[in-house]
């Protein structure tokens, strides 16, 4: 079911993302006036008469005004005409998946993914019946070698990816996609909507875990999809109804607050994780610094180009002691927090190949031993290094 939700469309259609971010969807309550969106905790609608529905409102599985206010607010973001709102990112994506393949249908998927990613399609996708292949998704020319050898449906693009920070041209990658019919996905979790905007450089949708940057505050569990093409929208949000794949009210709210405040968190999280990662480069532990904002980096003038005003907040890096001290080190830390997860307010460190990426070991997406995520925060960056520095001299 489509609800419209009043956005100010003509007065928001040329501000800046910030300003959309902020009021986008976000009309005064009009029962009371209130400046921030009500939680509507309820689980059903009273209606006027049977089948006399008050604003297209029945159900909260099917619709609910709070999680309404987000989709719009994140469209508006993106500058999409869709965005739908799930329980978690791996929800948004299974449903994608499930809304649009059927078995026989194949996946190219990038050499370098999130773990849980990896492990629904492997796990759960290809016992279905979906065919799986993986790329190098930053060779294009790679790429499009696997387009002629074989009929994709999708072509899965992380980019910046999790963990390695590689960088994808999503511009060329759609191009020689949908030269062989294949659509291109491209998950935007760690660059946000406020550094790249997918679907300008012609991808066909984007996912979001909400739970990292959109959210922003370690304190939510959700997922989007944002697109344009009205079919895929209707096929995805019937599928969602059907099983239910929904946020609460409140993990909507939480969602709505964060989003409000992404433009000015991103761009500290960006200033910070730039800072460190060229303290990083100094450092004689170190074997190597992944992070896209660095001109070492080999995808660093692709980065340049496609996102805008940062490079992000997270860092990899690699030990040269190896794994053990990788693992001492991530131990270590005392303002970073050891923990998954990442895009939260607070600076984080963990090991990816024995916590968010143990699902690929044995596999070709298996990450290096040596290797540990920083997920770099808002708080004083010489406060960063300095517990860096000292989770060095600890190890």
């Amino acid at each position: 079911m489509t609800i419209t939700i009043s956005t100010n469309a003509a007065a928001l259609a040329n501000t800046t993302l910030a300003t959309r971010a902020i009021h986008a969807g976000q009309e005064p309550d009009p029962a009371t006036g209130a400046v921030v969106t009500p939680i509507y905790m309820t689980s059903t609608f009273k209606q006027d008469g049977v089948g006399g529905l008050r604003n297209g409102y029945d159900y909260s599985r099917s619709v609910n005004p709070t999680r309404n206010s987000f989709d719009a607010q994140l469209a508006a973001v993106e500058g999409a005409k869709y965005a739908l709102s799930f329980s978690s990112g791996l929800a948004a994506i299974d449903v994608l998946l499930r809304a649009t393949l059927k078995p026989g249908d194949n996946i190219l998927l990038g050499n370098d993914v999130y773990g849980g990613t990896y492990r629904l399609l492997a796990k759960v996708f290809v016992p279905w019946g979906i065919g799986l292949d993986v790329v190098d998704i930053t060779d294009t020319a790679a790429v499009a070698a696997a387009l002629e050898a074989k009929q994709y449906r999708y072509i899965w693009v992380e980019t910046p990816s999790n963990p390695l920070l590689n960088i994808t041209d999503i511009a060329a990658t759609a191009d020689v996609a949908h030269r062989h019919g294949t659509k291109v996905v491209v998950d935007n979790t760690f660059a946000s909507p406020v550094l790249q905007h997918p679907l300008d450089d012609g991808a066909d949708a984007v996912v979001y875990s909400t739970t990292k940057y959109i959210g922003g505050h370690s304190d939510v569990v959700g997922g989007a999809i944002v697109l344009n093409d009205e079919e895929t929208r209707d096929a995805v949000a019937f599928l969602q109804n059907a099983a239910g794949a929904v946020p609460s009210p409140f993990d909507s709210w939480l969602d709505i607050r964060g989003l409000k405040t992404l433009a000015v968190r991103v761009q500290r999280h960006s200033e910070n994780a730039l800072k460190i990662a060229q303290w990083l480069e100094t450092r004689p532990e170190v074997e190597r610094v992944w992070y896209p904002g660095l001109e070492s980096h080999p995808g660093h003038e692709i980065a340049a180009r496609q996102m805008h005003g940062g490079f992000g907040g997270m860092v990899s890096v690699q030990l040269a002691a190896g794994f053990e001290a990788a693992k001492r080190f991530a131990g270590a830390t005392q303002i970073f927090t050891l923990a998954e997860s990442l895009g939260g307010v607070e600076s984080l460190i963990e090991h990816p190949g024995a916590m968010t990426h143990a699902s690929v070991a044995g596999t070709t997406l298996e990450v290096p031993a040596n290797l540990v995520r920083l997920s770099v925060g808002i708080e004083g960056a010489d406060d960063l290094i300095a517990d860096l520095e000292q989770a060095f001299a600890a190890i």
